[in-house]
């Protein structure tokens, strides 16, 4: 069946920086377009970024864009999200999507706190 494995979350100082990653599996993941969203405590869920099936386009959100790099590896169906500069109110937990199958990962919380 389809999975989505993220990885990668912990708590980090201001100004740091974590790669995430989102291991798929149960679908042919090099044909899909791959997302990874967020949510906070008390917020709703929010769109982080999205990639191409191929990696060739990549989109951001505007409060991460310049920080936040998604990319792929799709000989090991895996999606990533490398978060530079981190601040505070990045703390959300961080879910990997799969739009085409409307399918979510269990999520990674990641706390930004000095």
């Amino acid at each position: 069946q389809v999975q989505l494995a993220e990885s990668g979350g912990g708590l980090v100082q201001p100004g740091g920086s974590l790669r995430l990653s989102c291991e798929a599996s149960g679908f042919r993941f090099s044909n899909n377009f791959m997302t990874w969203y967020r949510q906070a405590p008390g917020k709703e869920r929010e769109w982080v970024a999205g990639i191409s099936s191929s990696g060739g386009t990549t989109n951001y959100a505007d409060s991460v864009k310049g920080r936040f790099t998604i990319s792929r590896d799709n000989t090991k169906n895996t999606v990533y999200l490398q978060m530079n500069y981190l601040k505070p109110e990045d703390t959300a937990v961080y879910y990997c999507y799969a739009p085409r199958l409307a399918h979510w990962g269990q999520g990674t919380q990641v706390t930004v706190s000095s």
